[in-house]
């Protein structure tokens, strides 16, 4: 007991003796614990403020009656009636109906209040005499009560830089309203108002007209009379309808559904970030392995004379994993202060671009425990192997001066990563060599195997390619290049170890690159060979237009043929499908049509065309009957007229306007573009002026020529990639101070070597170029590495996917081409430290010291 006391004291007296490697591995685990402490305390604050919200959300409401279907029309106003006229029998104390579409609102200064992704809403105002719980209207401002007048609630306000009496427009999404000129007569406090939402409230009539087909509400609430339950009412309005084409459900059962979309979007949020947290911690799993193989090869002479004064292997082990234990709890501690400000940096920077509600960070104790958790499990599981190996120095080694890290032989763990090589190419290429979601899980399960393989044999493999790349390299260096050579080769594990982890990081990026290069090259293709309009008239921000857009559209001069696409969700033989419905005019002449079954390519108004390939994956076939279902329960047969070849602008399949018309509740309709063909010998550029004069009053329309659709789409794959990119930028961060952190803690294991040479003459500076040229060749080994088995798995991947639309693999050549370049200038920047730290050794303290 008393040993193992004294076993502690020279553990803490180590760990305090050497601050700067302390510090070198503790910062390791903080980027790791960080990300997973941000994570969580992220996700629990805006799971928190929704909860806020919603908890406060329709006060004073008992019971909700909405239509079953979200197309649906919603609940007819005989239904109302009915409930009205047996609100005592059913215990209800009031009712209030409401009507609900989708809004774009102008600002002062013209343009179309940006909402980051909230809801933009249009309502009706329900006077405070007929509502259940009254909306504050804020002083100097009153509800409307004409077709000209809006209330707004203030937060939009403060946004749009709309006070009361400000004249502005509103532009209908669903529905075929004009837009509207309208003047702001009051401004509602909504205290659950997210940051971006915007709420547009219209006096009842003029909603009913905008919003409502004129015999349907959207939702009915209801308040219930003293002594009766909110579940009670629930159950007597239930009984009342009789009917599966509505949702009846208690305020309780609203506020929970509201949480659990949010929720479930949260989860799904919080798994991709803790999976980019999963990445840095594999990372820095290898970088914490490293540092302490290397402190315990530093600690062989005291290792082994603690072992000649009598402690046990089994005590020195511990000592070992005592000290990764003190640096696990203390980088989890400061990974999870760090954690908390990266949460509050994702939540202001979210929460300012996306409408995310405000509320206080919630610290609460999973995200410590994680922290904790996560940083102390990390640290003793990278110090084992360290710590078995410290345990094995025997006594003798005291008398020796020598460094025996790295020197056991590599032939086993490199024939398993040989064997784990050859599953990882036979797994990828069967995944390669086919369609379909096994077939992507083949490559992921090979890309798994093929990192087990680099980390296997990536020692055996360091020595031959760090070894050339010395060659080329160091060349123009002479003796100091190949001083780096020997110096990178001469201990492959630590190399290889330190390596991957720039491996892993750089793979992802060529993986996601490619990824985004052959989507990108889809829409190209897409475009390029699928559309034959000269322009495209679509929503910023991938905002649905009004359908009045097309009634604008086809009155411009100059237009051959205007096809105007509208989104279909619906039931084809009792499972939920998505497709479009192509309105207007001929859809092959604004798109290519080629028709492989059938006798026209002249989309009839009351059928419908599918792809080869929906033809294939569903077994449809030309002259089939498919029986489509409206959200009100009627049915509509449907027969598939032709079956066109594959076109990615055209999938899945395509209905007429007739059957788009009794399928979709006019309130339902959206459309997310229009697609013109110009007239022969029409000016393109009088076209486009005719287009957007024509479309400037909806506020979200943009009139794009089919090279700026693409680089439209492009963007946002771009944008997409972006914020990957970004995550990753986590895993290279680790990487690069994983170098750092090898090379510092390598200058100070080779100090004795390193006075010698400042002994017989070596300059400051070759020294520090030694360290320089080291330090690019394990970053290029590693980049070269990442950039090939990120390539080989993209490729296959996206060969995998093909099934889902994606084209041939895209390799991204200029990203590849800067990743090496970048990985260099990684190099050099990662051993500035370090090679100024070698060239100041002294060198007859660092003789003295050996």
């Amino acid at each position: 007991m008393a040993t193992s006391s004294v076993m502690r004291k020279v553990s803490t007296r180590n760990l305090r003796a050497h601050k700067l490697r302390l510090v070198l591995t503790v910062f390791s685990i903080v980027l790791g614990t960080s990300f997973v402490a941000g994570s969580i305390v992220f996700t629990s604050s805006i799971s928190n403020a929704f909860n806020s919200i919603f908890d406060s959300s329709i006060p004073g409401v008992a019971v909700q009656v909405t239509a079953e279907r979200s197309a649906a029309a919603g609940v007819p106003d005989s239904v109302v009636k009915d409930l009205s006229d047996r609100k005592a029998e059913l215990g209800v104390a009031k009712i209030e109906t409401n009507q609900e579409g989708l809004v774009t609102l102008a600002g002062a200064d013209g343009k179309a209040v940006q909402t980051g992704g909230a809801p933009s809403i249009g309502t009706a105002y329900i006077p405070a005499d007929q509502a259940i719980s009254p909306e504050a209207i804020l002083p100097g401002g009153r509800g409307p009560t004409g077709p000209g007048e809006i209330a707004i609630n203030s937060s939009a306000a403060d946004e749009a830089g709309l006070h009361v009496g400000s004249k502005t427009k509103v532009v209908i999404g669903q529905g075929s309203s004009a837009p509207l000129e309208v003047t702001v007569v009051g401004l509602v406090d909504l205290p659950s108002s997210t940051g971006g939402y915007v709420n547009v409230q219209f006096d009842q009539a003029t909603a009913n007209q905008l919003f409502s087909d004129g015999s349907h509400v959207a939702v009915v609430n209801m308040s219930a009379v003293q002594g009766v339950g909110d579940s009670e009412l629930a159950q007597r309005v239930s009984t009342a309808l009789n009917s599966d084409n509505y949702k009846v459900r208690t305020a309780d059962q609203v506020r929970y559904d509201q949480k659990a979309q949010v929720n479930e979007f949260l989860t799904i949020f919080t798994g991709i970030l803790l999976a980019f947290a999963a990445i840095g911690l594999i990372v820095g799993t290898f970088i914490i392995y490293n540092t302490f193989s290397m402190i315990v090869a530093q600690r062989n002479r005291e290792l082994a004379l603690l072992r000649a004064i009598g402690a046990s292997r089994r005590q020195v082990s511990r000592s070992v994993l005592f000290e990764a234990f003190i640096v696990g709890v203390i980088g989890g501690a400061v990974g999870l202060g760090i954690g908390v400000g990266i949460a509050a940096g994702l939540k202001a920077i979210i929460g300012a671009t996306s409408g995310l509600p405000n509320g206080p960070l919630q610290v609460g104790v999973w995200a410590v425990l994680a922290a904790l958790f996560v940083g102390v499990v990390v640290t003793m599981v990278s110090a084992w192997v360290p710590a078995v190996r410290a345990s094995r120095v025997s006594p003798v080694e005291a008398m020796r001066a020598g460094v025996t890290e790295g020197s056991a032989p590599l032939r086993t763990r490199t024939l398993v990563g040989v064997l784990f090589l050859l599953i990882a190419i036979g797994t990828i290429a069967w995944g390669a060599m086919g369609e379909g979601l096994l077939r992507a899980v083949m490559v992921g399960t090979g890309a798994g195997a093929a990192i087990v393989a680099t980390v296997l044999a990536g020692p055996a493999l360091s020595r031959p390619v760090v070894g050339a790349l010395g060659r080329v390299i160091g060349a123009p260096f002479g003796t100091v290049g190949r001083l780096a050579r020997t110096n990178a080769v001469r201990n492959p594990r630590r190399s290889a170890a330190t390596a991957f982890a720039l491996t892993l990081g750089i793979m992802l990026v060529a993986v996601i690159g490619t990824l985004g290069s052959s989507f990108k090259g889809t829409v190209d293709s897409a475009v390029d060979s699928g559309v034959r309009a000269d322009y495209i008239v679509s929503g910023t921000n991938n905002l649905p237009l009004a359908p009045t857009v097309f009634e604008a559209v086809e009155k411009v001069p100059g237009i051959a043929d205007a096809v105007s696409f509208g989104m279909v969700q619906t039931q084809i033989d009792g499972t939920n499908r998505t497709g479009y419905a192509a309105l207007g005019g001929n859809v092959a002449a604004v798109s290519v049509v080629d028709m492989l079954d059938g006798a026209s390519d002249q989309l009839p108004a009351d059928g419908m065309f599918i792809s080869a390939r929906t033809a294939e994956d569903r077994g449809w076939k030309r002259g089939q009957t498919l029986t489509f279902a409206a959200p009100d329960g009627t049915t509509v047969p449907v027969t598939v007229s032709g079956v066109y070849a594959d076109n990615e602008a055209l999938q899945p399949w395509l209905i007429g306007s007739e059957v788009y018309e009794k399928i979709i509740p006019p309130m339902a309709r959206v459309t997310f573009g229009v697609f013109v063909k110009a007239a022969p010998g029409t000016d393109l550029a009088t076209l486009r002026t005719g287009l957007e004069n024509a479309t400037a009053d909806y506020l979200t329309a943009q009139v794009q020529s089919r090279e700026q659709y693409k680089n439209s789409i492009s963007s946002q794959i771009d944008q997409m990639l972006g914020v990957l990119y970004a995550m990753l930028g986590l895993a290279l961060v680790i990487a690069v101070l994983g170098i750092i952190n090898t090379l510092a803690l390598s200058v100070v294991e080779r100090k004795r070597e390193i006075g010698m040479l400042r002994a017989i003459g070596t300059l400051r500076s070759q020294i520090r170029r030694t360290i320089y040229i080291e330090s690019t060749l394990i970053a290029i080994y590693g980049a070269v590495l990442g950039v090939i088995l990120g390539t080989i798995i993209g490729w296959a991947l996206v060969r995998a996917l093909a099934r889902w639309g994606i084209g041939d693999p895209v390799i991204p050549w200029t990203l590849i081409v800067w990743t090496l370049v970048g990985s260099a200038v990684v190099g050099v920047l990662a051993a500035l430290w370090p090679g100024i730290r070698a060239a100041r050794t002294k060198p007859l303290e660092a003789i003295a010291e050996g």
